[in-house]
């Protein structure tokens, strides 16, 4: 059964088991169920009827029954281009939004052909209607960017913008945790009124509000890519931060001193391989209890 069909019987609630999944499956799916919401809770706007028609009725020699007429007609119209201009304005502001949860990872491709990797407990949102004016994507968590040439490309985040033309970057906001990794061609940052540009192999780091030197990255993608977290010089507390992130477990870490730098890497795919990889260079223990994790110290 084609997309105009399935749409038809879904409006006519007639969908079957097998066709419901199937109409779920189609491409713009949450598209049409979130038009349908944004129409079934429109109201129209309210405007002084009873002024206009005395206005009109003054200056037309109508008689009664065709005035009566005339005026029915005109809240009919009215209603139906409220609805239209609604239709309208909701499906060219529409975003698309993306998450991932955690552990997972997905791919998405954006309409220019740009890909987007995303790591786990990320969130994207960007609008297909404006993507031709605009390229723009709103970014929590983690992603690698492969960007196709063109126009300007930004990224926004809540510790920063992320602006390039074309090339490959790696953007990483959690809390107060900003990094940004560039891989080809050249990335421009800005935080706050700081601005700074990347070449590749260089990444700059923002954390607690502090901007930390440039790095060279020799790379590359990033190592998350492969199924593994990379640390340079990082506050325990963001390498725990990425843990949970990545394993379904809670981390308990008040007799240890989080603010402790780490530099190292854990896997993805093996939760006591990670736990050792972190706790033996800091000399700690840990001490697993249900689903949460006690790190202590030796």
């Amino acid at each position: 059964m084609n997309r105009e069909e399935l749409i038809k019987k879904w409006l006519d609630n007639n969908l079957s088991s097998e066709e419901q999944k199937a109409f779920e499956e189609i491409e713009d799916y949450n598209d049409i169920i979130q038009i349908d919401s944004a129409l079934k809770s429109f109201k129209a706007p309210e405007f002084p009827t009873d002024k206009n028609y005395d206005s009109l009725k003054s200056r037309l020699k109508f008689n009664q029954n065709k005035s009566k007429q005339w005026y029915k007609s005109l809240l009919k119209i009215a209603a139906v281009l409220a609805i239209c201009f609604s239709a309208y304005y909701y499906t060219t502001t529409l975003d698309t939004k993306i998450n991932t949860q955690i552990a997972q990872n997905a791919n998405v491709n954006l309409p220019d052909a740009s890909t987007v990797h995303l790591n786990a407990k990320t969130t994207v949102i960007f609008n297909k209607k404006k993507w031709n004016d605009t390229r723009e994507v709103k970014l929590d968590g983690e992603a690698f960017f492969k960007v196709a040439k063109g126009q300007k490309f930004d990224v926004i985040t809540t510790n920063g913008t992320v602006t390039v033309l074309g090339t490959q970057f790696n953007v990483k906001q959690r809390r107060d945790y900003f990094e940004v990794t560039c891989f080809e061609g050249l990335v421009a940052v800005k935080h706050d009124e700081e601005k700074a540009e990347l070449s590749p192999g260089n990444t700059l780091k923002i954390i607690d509000g502090k901007q930390f030197t440039i790095e060279k990255e020799l790379t590359t993608q990033p190592s998350w890519l492969r199924g593994e977290s990379s640390f340079t010089s990082t506050p325990l507390k963001y390498v725990i931060s990425e843990l949970e992130n990545q394993y379904d477990m809670t981390f308990i870490a008040e007799d240890i001193d989080t603010s402790r730098l780490f530099t190292g890497s854990f896997t993805h795919k093996n939760l006591d391989l990670a736990l050792k990889s972190i706790t033996i260079p800091l000399n700690l223990n840990y001490i697993k209890s249900g689903n949460s994790i006690v790190l202590k110290r030796e």
